[in-house]
């Protein structure tokens, strides 16, 4: 909704939104949304409607507009932000805690395949390609940053990206937009369906099995010792599934009855719709966005995790440049595009860091701290992804062994892969809602004009995310190639092809492109659809 203010009024002001019946106080269920504010919403909005951004002949006095609600910034990487209001016309987050909201922000369920992704692309050139991807994708984002700035005449200071894109390119630029943030979001709830799944069921199994004292031993390769680490996928070359082996069990009937209705692929993704459905159907969700401190434990115990795991496994490197043995890989495989596809969402965050640096106290620094988050972000999947590559057990198992969710190499009776899997449980399905909610925001709105048209239309919907998820754990549990194919399909937009043809429309209309400038960004254009096209080649 556009509300627009005199320019001559310094003090903070932005747009609100208020659903009566959706806002509700941190310790009890009674509205604090009185029917005045919310009439006086409902006056505003119709207000703002009747005339474009850049007419400034409706502006909304002081004395309409209520106190600042509370507003929560989503990311498709899982993590929910409460953005503070502002007073005397700045944010009230100094330089610190922006970087801390962006790293958290873009720090996601890629963090468990970047590990793979440089197995894929060989270690060397794996870390040459996090670098490179991380620098390419600063330097959009700071390209999406400075879009708003490039629009003359025009008050932009309450626009999102989409309505750039719409502004330089119209309605296709309103729906392609559209198209490519869903992609992101229904992507990242499909990859968290896979690995609620898998957690759900390593859980499972393990309480299970300690409750039961029965002590079991996986049908695959693996290390002996108690730092035991296995190779799921060796014998098949598929998903690592539930099939165990009994060392020592007083009912084995009873264990083969849990091993039957407690599968991974088969029942277990059933058994969260009963739980994530229902929540998905509330009309605010804004309850679950009060976890989102859960993403921050989880990365800081999985970089712990990692941690105790190299130091007591040791290191296990041999540079074959070209050539690939039986316990190694090349420094440089022609696989490298899948790394560059999980990359691409890794480095994620250009749909809502206009959001996330406007409440920045120090507006002037919004590049640097935005470069300290990207340098935050690189360093974070660096030491998770080397670490693990460098210490896992070549030989006796292969470095192919690396899963593409790299816990699986750990046992379900491991603790502190138990633990971990506790965490990222929790955190997903607090998570799992919000991202939910903006889906249905974005898409109902943008053809109802309402975010919960009827109760119908928002439960076909959610049904059909529902679905997506289910089918993919059911039929593809691949999160590194579900990871890498929305990335590289929603990155082909917000990273690459829009901020650079933004950027170069706005200096051609003033006059000032050049044609290292024009080669440069269109160098970058190909570049994402190379990326794209080559997910689907190799």
């Amino acid at each position: 909704m556009n509300i627009q203010f005199n320019p001559e009024d310094f003090r903070c002001k932005r747009p609100f939104h208020v659903e009566p019946t959706n806002i509700v106080s941190v310790n009890d269920d009674m509205q604090r949304v009185t029917d005045e504010a919310s009439a006086m919403n409902k006056r505003i909005h119709y207000y703002s409607r009747l005339t474009s951004p850049a007419d400034r002949a409706l502006i909304a006095p002081d004395h309409v507009l209520p106190a600042p609600d509370e507003i929560y910034v989503y990311s498709p990487l899982g993590t929910a932000f409460k953005v503070d209001s502002c007073t005397d016309g700045y944010g009230k987050n100094s330089s610190i805690v922006t970087i801390f909201m962006i790293w958290n922000t873009m720090m996601g369920t890629s963090i468990l395949s970047i590990p793979w992704g440089i197995k894929q692309a060989g270690f060397t050139s794996g870390i040459i390609l996090i670098l490179l991807m991380g620098i390419l994708t600063l330097y959009c984002c700071y390209r999406v940053v400075k879009s708003r700035k490039m629009i003359p005449l025009i008050d932009t200071s309450n626009w999102e990206f989409p309505d750039v894109c719409k502004y330089y390119f119209g309605s296709f630029g309103q729906w392609s937009s559209l198209l490519f943030s869903m992609v992101s979001l229904v992507g990242a709830m499909v990859v968290y369906w896979v690995l609620m799944s898998n957690f759900l069921f390593n859980t499972g199994k393990f309480i299970y099995n300690f409750v039961h004292d029965i002590n079991v031993t996986e049908i695959v390769p693996g290390t002996n010792g108690s730092n035991k680490v296995i190779c799921p996928s060796a014998a098949s070359g598929h998903p690592p599934q539930n099939r165990s082996m009994i060392i020592t069990s007083g009912n084995n009937t009873g264990f083969e009855l849990f091993e039957e209705w407690w599968n991974k692929s088969q029942t277990v993704p059933f058994y969260l719709i009963a739980v994530l459905l229902p929540l998905l159907n509330l009309k605010s969700p804004s309850f679950f966005a009060k976890f989102n401190v859960l993403g921050t434990v989880s990365v800081v115990y999985l970089v712990f995790l990692v941690t105790v795991k190299a130091a007591r496994l040791g290191i296990h490197l041999e540079y074959n440049w070209f050539t690939e043995n039986d316990f190694f890989v090349p420094e440089f495989r022609i696989l490298f595009p899948q790394l560059t596809g999980v990359l691409t969402l890794a480095f994620f965050i250009h749909n809502c860091v206009i959001t996330l640096l406007q409440n920045n106290r120090n507006q002037e620094k919004n590049v640097r701290d935005l470069s300290i988050a990207y340098f935050l972000v690189g360093l974070t999947y660096l030491y998770v992804g080397v670490i693990i590559f460098a210490s896992f057990p070549s030989p006796p198992l292969s470095k192919e062994c690396i899963e593409q969710n790299f816990l699986d190499n750990f046992p379900s009776d491991d603790i502190m892969s138990f633990v971990a899997r506790i965490f990222l449980l929790f955190q997903m399905m607090t998570v799992y809602p919000l991202l939910g909610y903006l889906a249905r925001v974005q898409l109902l709105r943008q053809f109802f004009g309402n975010a919960y048209p009827s109760v119908f239309h928002v439960l076909i919907l959610n049904i059909a995310i529902v679905g997506a998820g289910v089918a993919m754990a059911r039929f593809y549990p691949n999160i590194g190639g579900i990871i890498r194919y929305s990335g590289a399909t929603c990155g082909l937009a917000f990273v690459f092809v829009y901020p650079s043809l933004i950027y170069v429309i706005s200096l051609h209309r003033a006059g000032q492109l050049t044609w290292p400038a024009l080669i440069i960004h269109i160098f970058i254009i190909l570049l994402g659809l190379a990326n794209l096209i080559a997910q689907f080649l190799l």
